[in-house]
Order: C-alpha cells, then sequence, then structure tokens
C-alpha cells in the first residue's frame, strides 16, 4: 500500500510558484514572470507530495525561456517554471517513499510540488548536506567531470584553461583537473576576489581577472607553452583567446557559453577556428544528459574527494522562493560564488 499520510492541520493550503508570462527579448526584465499563488497540488497515484527545501538556478535556464528550437523543450508561457530541487516528502502515494523522506526532482521553482516517484532520487541530509545534491554532488559536478574527463580527454600532464572558473561547473573542472594530474591548471574569473579563490582556495596555478585586459593577453601570459584542454564555460572572447593558445591535438569542452545567451542579434564566432586546422584540434559540445552512465564513476571517486577536503566548494545561498528570479538574473550577472542556490 502507498505510505499516505496526511498532512497535520496546519499544514497550510497555498503555494507560491514562478510562471513565465511573456519570453524575455535580450536580459531577462521581473515583468516577464510572476510569483503565483496556487493551492498545495494533490499526489495522484504513483506521485509524491515534496516541501522543496532547495531550489538550482542555473544559466541553462535562459535558453527555455525562448521558443526557439534547442535540446529541451521552452517553458510554457502561464506555466510554472522547472528546475532541480531538493525537498523533503510530506504525502506520498508510492511504495518506495515515506514522509520524512528527502528527494532530488526537476519540479523547482516552487514551494510544493507533486511529483511522479520515478522521476525522483532519493538522497540522504546525513551523508552530505542537501544544497550539495544540487551543487558538488549532483548535475553541476557531474557536468564538471564529464566534459573534462569524457569529452576534452584530460590527460596527466596537460595545460588546462578553464572560463569562469568561480562558478559551480568551473571551480570543480579546475580542482579535477588538478587531482587527476594536470600538470597546470589556469582561470579566469570576474572579480579580484574570485581570482583570490581560485589561487588560494581551488588550487589554480594561474588565474586572471578577464575584465583587467584582453582575455588572449591574459591567457598568452599565463600559458607561454599554450593550452592542452580548454572547458569553456563563456564563449565569445574566451573561446577565441583559447583557440589562439591551442597546442597540437588540443582539445576543447564546451559547456556554456553565457557571454551570448541574453544577445538580441547573432554573435560573430571565433575569427581564428582554422588554427583547429593546424593543431589538429578538437571541438565538441556536449549535455550531461548524454554521460548520466558516469554517475557511479563520478560519484565513487568525487564524494570522497569531498568529504576528505581535496575537492573544495562554495555555494552563494539565496533566502525565499520570492527571491528565486533575482537568484537567476544574478547568476547571468556572474554574482555567484560557486554554485547559486535558493533555500526555502
Amino acid at each position: 500500500m502507498p505510505n499516505t499520510t496526511p498532512p497535520s492541520p496546519s499544514f497550510p493550503t497555498t503555494s507560491r510558484e514562478w510562471h513565465l508570462l511573456t519570453r524575455p527579448v535580450g536580459w531577462p526584465k521581473p515583468e516577464d514572470f510572476a510569483l503565483v499563488e496556487v493551492p498545495v497540488p494533490v499526489p495522484g497515484e504513483g506521485q509524491v507530495l515534496v516541501r522543496n527545501r532547495y531550489l538550482s538556478v542555473d544559466p541553462y535556464m535562459r535558453g527555455r525561456m525562448s521558443a526557439a528550437k534547442s535540446y529541451a523543450p521552452p517553458y510554457a508561457l502561464g506555466e510554472p517554471m522547472l528546475g532541480g530541487a531538493v525537498g523533503e516528502v510530506v504525502t506520498s502515494n508510492a511504495e518506495n517513499l515515506t514522509p520524512g523522506d528527502h528527494v532530488l526532482h526537476y519540479e523547482g521553482w516552487r514551494e510544493y510540488a507533486a511529483v511522479d516517484a520515478t522521476s525522483t532520487v532519493k538522497v540522504d541530509p546525513a551523508a552530505a548536506p542537501l544544497s550539495t545534491y544540487l551543487g558538488v554532488l549532483g548535475m553541476t559536478g557531474l557536468t564538471a567531470y564529464a566534459g573534462l574527463l569524457r569529452v576534452a580527454d584530460l590527460k596527466e600532464g596537460d595545460v588546462v584553461f578553464i572560463s569562469g572558473a568561480a562558478g559551480a561547473v568551473g571551480g570543480q573542472a579546475g580542482q579535477i583537473a588538478r587531482l587527476k594530474g594536470a600538470s597546470r591548471v589556469i582561470g579566469s574569473a570576474g572579480s579580484d576576489d574570485k581570482v583570490k579563490l581560485l589561487l588560494d582556495e581551488y588550487g589554480f596555478d594561474a588565474a586572471f581577472n578577464y575584465k583587467d585586459a584582453p582575455v588572449a593577453d591574459q591567457l598568452r601570459a599565463a600559458a607561454p607553452d599554450g593550452i592542452d584542454v580548454y572547458f569553456d564555460n563563456v564563449g565569445g572572447d574566451h573561446l577565441e583567446a583559447a583557440l589562439g593558445a591551442l597546442n597540437l591535438r588540443g582539445r576543447i569542452a564546451i559547456c556554456g557559453a553565457i557571454s551570448v545567451y541574453n544577445a538580441t542579434a547573432p554573435v560573430p564566432g571565433p575569427r581564428n577556428l582554422p588554427r583547429l586546422i593546424q593543431t589538429r584540434g578538437r571541438i565538441e559540445g556536449f549535455l550531461v544528459r548524454d554521460h548520466y552512465d558516469l554517475q557511479p564513476q563520478f560519484v565513487q571517486e568525487v564524494g570522497p574527494w569531498v568529504a576528505s577536503g581535496a575537492l573544495k566548494y562554495r555555494e552563494t545561498v539565496v533566502e525565499g522562493v520570492e527571491n528565486t528570479l533575482e537568484a537567476f538574473l544574478g547568476v547571468l550577472r556572474g554574482d555567484n560564488t560557486g554554485k547559486m542556490i535558493v533555500r526555502l
């Protein structure tokens, strides 16, 4: 029988959730969205009612606000938005979950969600803080792991350049490169404090503030003998600089291009793509969902690094569902250090 326990009489009857009202042109504006009060949903057969505790906001969500064809369907107008979330089961109409269990799911941007039990992953708050299942031990961490080790085919002794290296994915990718034997790890970031974090806490060999001078000039100074691997979170001038520094048979893994997500006109591509011919280099975009087969290996290897402190992580925490939109805009601006999390 399902493990159904009715909520207590003091249980709220309404929930708040974010809806997309209009598709943003350029930078998203507050009037493109609405925080809507709705009845707390009733879980159907095989579903659980989850009280969300932490929400994830991520750069890829900007693409889902557009109607353009992409790898994920666009958010529907006037409907609740979606994103990663971790929460506590309140009511269960499923065989395998009980009230009090904690689950990872993708019905975020809201306080309460009725979720198919089969689309959840049970997580243990005693093993790691709940928020880490959205970041360093979740999709963010797996993105860094798969992109660096499988897509970019990192080899011991490689010189590695990470753009957006103080972000959630970039910071983890740089540390994994160091732990897996890269000879030199270089990162770019958008503030002097973030550069200091990369050098002093994450163990990067070199780092620079991309606002201080042309990226190509700063990368050349940091990697005078060139780079073997580039993990791209930014695109634009960073990608062009990496192509210019690429060594023979260098590899570029394209994870994101946050510098162009809000562009209102086509953005010129790198002007030096013929460098791939000269270097016999390779450039490949990837999505983490194509690499979920690595999840057990990822947890087995990265989990102990996190537990021992060998791999460090940062979170930027914003309080309250009402501030979810501002947290998302903060990610696009680069306000976050590490993973941006909304705590409810």
